[in-house]
């Protein structure tokens, strides 16, 4: 997960930030790598603010670990833990962070999604989607099916995605193209052998 956020974090310095990043976190272990991508920024200098769909005491894991170090920073970090609809308040605070940010990160769902999306997800996305940000996916763009590339309505949509090892089999679906944009293939540090 550490070396996943650098490399996620290397690609967006070789890319230019010149503004606020906005992070956008689910509960497993792409959001754990948004955690650590945070982090990282800011120990960079650079102004970062995390929000997070999910409860914090139903993250596992390194997901959980990451998360707990971030809670010890100065990061905002905005929680919605509601499975069907976003309070008003984180609403507005994304809303905002969508007008003022230079770029956006979608680590909000990773390899083991399968559709239909579920709100408030649906809702994000849309959001997301018609932020004048520039976006960048972590290891792939939400609501795509990461072995099919078949994308849900609505799928995040990537101006890049920095995606680990080795590109997904679902990438190379047409349907998949005009979600992915710009595709960097990152180390993590996996054994050769594992991919060879």
């Amino acid at each position: 997960m550490e070396n996943a956020a650098r490399s996620c974090v290397d690609v967006l310095l070789r890319l230019g930030i010149s503004g606020p990043i906005g992070i956008c976190c689910g509960r497993g272990n792409n959001g754990g790598d948004g955690f650590a991508m945070a982090r990282r920024l800011d120990l960079l200098g650079y102004p970062v603010k995390v929000f997070f769909w999910g409860k914090p005491e139903k993250l596992t894991g390194d997901a959980a670990t990451n998360f707990q170090i971030l809670t010890r920073t100065d990061i905002p970090i905005l929680t919605n833990g509601s499975i069907d609809q976003m309070p008003i308040d984180f609403t507005k605070q994304l809303e905002a962070e969508l007008i003022r940010a230079d770029w956006i990160v979608d680590a909000l769902l990773g390899t083991g999604f399968q559709g239909p999306l579920r709100p408030p997800l649906i809702d994000v996305i849309r959001r997301l989607n018609q932020s004048s940000a520039k976006r960048l996916a972590v290891d792939l763009p939400s609501g795509l099916d990461c072995d099919l590339g078949t994308p849900s309505v609505p799928t995040f949509r990537a101006d890049h995605t920095c995606t680990f090892v080795a590109e997904k089999v679902g990438f190379q679906n047409l349907a998949a193209k005009s979600f992915l944009g710009t595709i960097h293939v990152v180390d993590i540090g996996a054994p050769r052998k594992l991919f060879a």
